[in-house]
């Protein structure tokens, strides 16, 4: 029996993933530089055929957004090596307003690499996770009380990583989705200060949103070691949130699923009943 591929299997989505295929049955090979059944290193080609030997369907993360890496020796190269290796379906987690942005943006050309790979493809863009408020950059400030962010009260609608995992899944294993793209959100665009009320309600704490100067978040982000570009990339995204970019709700679940997708009061419930945030 062939494998399904997740590389980033051990990540938000690559997990949730893989404990859906392996519920129905299909065989999962998943792939990261540390965690995962099978090493595997974007920077690092040499552990690319390993990962892709007797592989038919592969899911295909880009984690590095720094701009002064060759992007044509990363996703571009692999989906090259994947299809030569027998790969004949590939599932691409890119991101929100990836289809407006200039070829700048780090994720156009893994995008564009794989529509051009002669393989059956399909392409996430999801919006911000839900998740970054329990696994991600935010944890940190829901603990505390205070979420600081330069997004004023501009709106978004968050999309559950659990959702994303059932479309990707979905895709990987099924042909409807063959040439399709995906705007993956929350059915509702709600902003920060919302967000953070809901979880102070579920977990019984006082949860605020501050709203920051950008140029302040960029420094803190600088303190903290992230790089120059990745910043100030993060700091963008998340301006546009203030700006009213990205607010709108996208279909791409209930066209994938056949369903709506699910609400972050869900999410909020599920996680803080999980203890999370505790």
């Amino acid at each position: 029996m062939k494998n399904i591929l997740l590389i980033g299997g051990t990540g938000k989505t690559g997990r949730r993933i893989a404990r859906r295929l392996e519920a129905c049955g299909h065989p999962v090979r998943t792939a990261s530089r540390t965690g995962a059944g099978t090493p595997f290193d974007l920077d690092d080609p040499s552990t690319w055929a390993p990962a892709l030997a007797d592989v038919t369907a592969a899911y295909l993360v880009e984690p590095n957004l720094r701009s002064d890496v060759d992007r044509e020796a990363r996703i571009p190269r692999l989906v090259g090596e994947a299809v030569g290796a027998g790969v004949r379906r590939l599932v691409l987690l890119s991101a929100y307003g990836v289809g407006e942005a200039d070829d700048s943006h780090p994720l156009k050309v893994a995008e564009h690499a794989v529509r051009g790979s002669g393989a059956d493809w399909t392409i996430l863009r999801p919006d911000w996770f839900s998740q970054n408020f329990s696994e991600g950059p935010w944890l940190q400030g829901i603990r505390t009380g205070t979420l600081s962010l330069p997004t004023g009260d501009g709106r978004t609608p968050f999309v559950d990583a659990e959702d994303i995992a059932e479309v990707a899944a979905s895709a990987l294993t099924e042909d409807r989705h063959s040439g399709r793209t995906y705007q993956l959100t929350g059915p509702r665009a709600i902003g920060f200060g919302e967000a953070a009320g809901l979880i102070g309600r579920a977990t019984g704490r006082t949860v605020r949103h501050v709203d920051v100067d950008p140029d302040e978040f960029t420094e803190r982000q600088l303190s903290l070691g992230v790089p120059s570009d990745v910043a100030r990339l993060l700091t963008g995204l998340l301006v546009a949130v203030r700006s009213g970019r990205g607010a709108v709700v996208g279909d791409g679940v209930e066209r994938a699923l056949g369903r709506p997708p699910r609400s972050f009061e869900d999410y909020v419930t599920e996680t803080a009943a999980a203890g999370h945030w505790t």
